[in-house]
This record gives structure tokens, sequence and C-alpha cells, in this order.
């Protein structure tokens, strides 16, 4: 009697071991679930970050759009190296 309880233990006991390991690494498991979801914020916080610089972008193209003289001369002399008349450029190389 007390052989067959302990076979019963034993069998109930490898029973939710197999289970508990499919249900950890199967193909829909839980560590599979944790790294998508890991995925899933890390994709979530590029869309914001991407969201930002198309605002930026959005406002800088409206400025150009609206024409505005400051927004204009910014991009002229960043951009394109321009520089008014009698004015001299010094340029300051970084280490």
């Amino acid at each position: 009697m007390v052989q067959k309880s302990k076979i019963k233990y034993f069998v109930f006991s490898l029973i939710i071991l197999i289970g508990l390991v499919y249900v950890l690494f199967n193909k829909y498991g839980i560590f599979k679930y944790w790294k998508l979801e890991r995925q899933v914020n890390k994709l979530e916080n590029r869309i914001s970050t991407i969201k930002n610089e198309n605002k930026i972008l959005e406002a800088e193209i409206d400025s150009l759009k609206k024409k505005v003289p400051a927004k204009i001369e910014k991009i002229a002399r960043e951009k394109y190296n321009m520089k008014r008349k009698n004015e001299q450029v010094i340029r300051v190389k970084e280490k």
C-alpha cells in the first residue's frame, strides 16, 4: 500500500512537472511572452521618439512654408555655409 501511494505521488509529480515545463517553454510559453513583451515596449518607445521627431520636423516645415526669415537664415547659414556681406565666418573644430 505504501508502495502504491509512492507510485501515485511520483506519477502525479511527473505530470505536474511535464505540465509546468510545457507551460514555460512551449511555442506560446511564458518565457516567449516575456520576450515579446520586452520587444513591444522597445518598439513603443521607438515609436514615441519618432513621433516627437516628426513633430519637430513638421514645425520646421511649417516655418519654412510661412517663410519665417529667421528660420530661412538659420538653415542657409548652417546647412549651406552662407554668410552676409562683410561678415567673417570663424569655424571651430571639435576634438
